[in-house]
């Protein structure tokens, strides 16, 4: 997606409580600026957004990409789209020429975990820290 809309905000004001229940959604100022910065795939059933993915790539010493937050809509799930979703993201992650692609799920996101080791991710044995910054 590379502009925000009412469709997109109201999309994500419905996705992402499902992604993750305690995260407020975005902000048209939030997606303003994660489409200015990186890319958003969108996912459409019927003309409907029904799933997205942030695809971020960096450089340190070498292109690294990351994808967050995968969603679909739960009524849309099975179906293949978030299959659809994270394979065009490794082909813009190989296009762009990055080392590898990273990416966090929870334990208990049992779907998306067979997804992305059916997919050829490998569960890391790693320390993952997170320090949350005063807002």
């Amino acid at each position: 997606m590379t502009h925000v809309d009412d469709e997109l905000v109201d999309a994500m004001g419905r996705l992402i409580p499902q992604l993750s229940p305690h995260r407020r959604p975005p902000t048209w100022d939030d997606l303003a600026a994660l489409v200015g910065e990186q890319t958003l795939l969108v996912a459409r059933d019927g003309g409907a957004i029904v799933g997205t993915l942030t695809l971020v790539l960096y450089r340190t010493m070498r292109i690294r990409a990351r994808i967050d937050d995968v969603v679909v809509d739960q009524a849309a799930r099975g179906r293949g789209i978030g299959e659809s979703l994270v394979l065009e993201a490794l082909r813009l992650a190989t296009e762009a020429g990055a080392v590898h692609v990273e990416l966090n799920s929870r334990p208990y996101r049992n779907d998306a975990n067979r997804l992305y080791v059916r997919l050829g991710f490998e569960l890391q044995e790693t320390n993952s820290y997170r320090l949350d910054l005063p807002r």
